[in-house]
């Protein structure tokens, strides 16, 4: 890995979160607000440090801003909208039955269209798949038979898009047009010693940012699959990034607490950030029709 930069990510909160994911910048919000899944809570950076912790339900999967303001969400088994300020949720009707699969990570496509892929508990092959809540409220299956949905994000000019099921070890790119993902193709496959791929974002350079599962690490890839940069940091299990900060400058890092030796890595489940570490993209919104 020569030539590759290299940024050592620094702790910005306490081990808040006991599974931290799905970080993401809205200019409208007090800024930063990242979830701890299974305990059904968002979590908001305020000025100064502190963390103002929100119950939205049994499980806060993902969230994104909604045109107009307020949020949408992805709860336990289905989708959810609330004001800024979180106090109010409004669940929409369960899309499945099965308490044994739950929601996971997501994200909005340029059409304003909002995302969230699921995952049995267990995390057994094939148990979940990656739904699309529309504009009107519709929902639909894009993509079935994944095991563990994660990262999603478009590239700056929205014609392509990157995913990764996680025990595929790859991040896959689409093209997006029409509204549609389609010719799926491995951009890069990454070895089991790193990490698995897991939350990622792209900058607006063009180039995914993918948080390592186990990897303790966050690599930058180019559109090609090349890799360009590492950031390290001191826990395993590094969940997803976003870039924040007035000027979207800083890439900020969740990571969890689930499955680790806390007397090695006390630091898990905290916040990290790095403080310019490039320029990423606003976070694009829910639209409703």
């Amino acid at each position: 890995m020569g030539g590759v930069e290299r940024f050592r990510a620094e702790q910005v909160t306490g081990a808040c979160a006991e599974h931290g994911e799905g970080p993401v910048w809205h200019d409208g919000w007090p800024g930063l607000r990242w979830v701890d899944m299974l305990a059904g809570d968002v979590l908001t950076l305020l000025p100064g440090g502190a963390v103002r912790r929100s119950h939205v339900g049994s499980v806060a999967a993902a969230l994104r801003p909604k045109a107009g303001g307020g949020a949408v969400l992805a709860v336990e088994r289905g989708f959810a909208f609330a004001d800024d300020e979180l106090t109010e949720v409004r669940p929409m009707s369960p899309l499945w039955t099965d308490p044994g699969v739950r929601m996971n990570e997501g994200g909005c496509d340029p059409d304003g269209r909002f995302y969230c892929g699921s995952m049995a508990y267990d995390a057994r092959p094939g148990a979940g798949a990656l739904h699309r809540l529309d504009g009107a409220g519709n929902v639909e299956v894009v993509l079935a038979g994944v095991t563990i949905s994660n990262g999603l994000a478009w590239s700056p000019d929205g014609t392509t898009a990157y995913y990764a099921d996680t025990p595929t070890q790859r991040v896959d790119a689409f093209d997006y047009r029409g509204g549609e993902l389609t010719r799926r193709r491995e951009l890069v496959r990454i070895a089991p010693e790193f990490g698995a791929p897991d939350g990622l974002t792209v900058d607006a350079a063009g180039c995914p940012w993918v948080a390592l599962w186990g990897g303790g690490a966050v690599h930058r890839y180019s559109p090609e699959g090349a890799l360009l940069a590492v950031v390290e940091l001191p826990v395993p299990r590094v969940t997803a990034c976003t870039f924040g900060g007035p000027d979207l400058a800083d890439l900020y890092i969740t990571t969890s607490r689930q499955e680790v030796d806390l007397r090695a890595y006390p630091e898990s489940g905290a916040l990290f950030v790095v403080r310019g570490a490039g320029r990423g993209l606003p976070a694009a919104p829910y639209v409703s029709t």
